[in-house]
């Protein structure tokens, strides 16, 4: 079987005498026999710890989950500084979060959750940080201060719990480079390996923003020829 490997802009191919067995396994049969210097991260190896998110064949898997095929192309994931070969540097993605302070700001004590509360964002809180969402965002080609998939469906996650005090506040942190940047593509949801919708999130953010007085800041641009300014037209 072979295999071909993204490392500093150039592909090298790789021949392994294996069959029907993971991405993780290709690579780590790589690095012991052909070549130590490939690079690849990896933890739990059973989809749960994200650490190994990679690119193959143009899409976002996990190399612990996914099955190889010959001729594959691996890649390192997409709109994020590439450490080395397929080593990714998360720390501007995830510092988003703290720019749109996506977490559990200010718990009413008076408030209990029963099931269907926990219910509402039980989905939202199964992210295993793997960036899959962020590889597969095409906003970031136009706008690298997009706060993206992962921020705005966590931000999702607290703004749904009934506990959270500053919902108005946290609604006010995402409406500049966020839910009115996202086009609604759908990409995250189809790269991401827990089934998370951030594209479904982002529209009920949308909505939520609305209630709070807030609109698409790009609506304006449609007035004019149109008569959406209050003029008449002709």
């Amino acid at each position: 079987m072979k295999i071909q490997i993204k490392r500093d802009d150039n592909i090298h191919e790789y021949e392994v005498d294996l069959k029907d067995t993971t991405l993780l396994a290709v690579l780590e049969e790589i690095k012991t026999k052909q070549d130590s210097s490939l690079t690849f991260a990896s933890g739990c190896r059973s989809g749960v710890c994200g650490s190994c998110a990679m690119r193959v064949n143009g899409k976002e898997v996990l190399a612990c989950e996914h099955k190889v095929r010959g001729e594959d192309l691996v890649e390192p994931l997409k709109n994020v500084p590439v450490i080395r070969d397929l080593v990714v540097d998360m720390d501007k993605a995830y510092a988003f979060n703290a720019k749109a302070k996506a977490w559990q700001s200010s718990l009413s004590k008076n408030v209990i959750l029963m099931p269907e509360d926990e219910k509402r964002n039980e989905v939202q809180s199964d992210c295993i940080l793997c960036g899959s969402c962020y590889s597969a965002c095409p906003v970031y080609a136009v706008n690298g201060e997009f706060l993206g998939p992962f921020t705005l469906t966590r931000m999702w996650r607290y703004v749904t719990d009934k506990r959270e005090e500053n919902g108005a506040e946290k609604i006010a942190n995402i409406q500049t480079n966020g839910v009115w940047d996202c086009t609604l593509c759908n990409e995250c949801t189809l790269a991401c390996p827990q089934g998370i919708s951030s594209k479904a999130d982002i529209e009920k953010l949308r909505s939520k923003s609305a209630q709070h007085g807030f609109m698409d800041p790009n609506f304006g641009n449609f007035g004019g020829g149109f008569g959406f300014d209050g003029s008449p037209s002709f």
